[in-house]
């Protein structure tokens, strides 16, 4: 068992909302592995950040990751982070990965800031934001087999392009 899916991209790009749409539509489980994060500590990742710091969070994370790699066999969205580690690269060779991008506008825009989100609270949120674009496109593009980019496309438009390019690779799963 495995993912017919998996979306990587940053904060805002789109992923959990067009991972739902997507697996509506090919009849398939939805799972959003900071979601899975979450219910395994049994508290927000914001929680996990403030009291056990990040490392901890992303140790907690690279297992989720992996666990669902395995077990999950629908669409997984991965954390925006979730590909920084080494192991998470590794575990995705072999998988169909979309990279789901977003520029800086749009990403602040979608984002809002969120304190949700413990990497973009700070003193300069949209520095922060710009300065994780730089340092994660690369290696989202590394691991991704294709890219779309959501700027200008509401969800079910990304949704579209995204199927365009796997949705014959699932249906010929199922």
């Amino acid at each position: 068992m495995s993912p017919v899916l998996v979306l990587v991209g940053p904060p805002g790009a789109g992923k959990s909302t067009v991972g739902r749409l997507l697996a509506q539509r090919w009849g398939v489980a939805f799972a959003d592995t900071d979601t899975l994060v979450e219910q395994k500590a049994g508290r927000p990742i914001a929680d996990i950040f403030t009291t056990d710091g990040e490392p901890v969070f992303r140790a907690l994370e690279r297992e989720t990751v992996a666990e669902a790699l395995v077990a999950h066999d629908g669409v997984l969205a991965l954390g925006g982070g979730a590909v920084l580690a080494e192991a998470t690269q590794r575990v995705l060779v072999g998988h169909p990965v979309v990279l789901l991008s977003v520029g800086l506008a749009a990403g602040v825009r979608r984002t809002g800031l969120s304190t949700a989100r413990p990497l973009l609270a700070g003193v300069n949120p949209r520095a922060t934001f710009a300065a994780l674009l730089a340092e994660r496109l690369p290696v989202y593009r590394s691991v991704a087999d294709h890219e779309v980019a959501t700027d200008a496309l509401e969800p079910e438009a990304v949704a579209d392009a995204v199927h365009a390019l796997i949705g014959p690779e699932v249906a010929s799963r199922g």
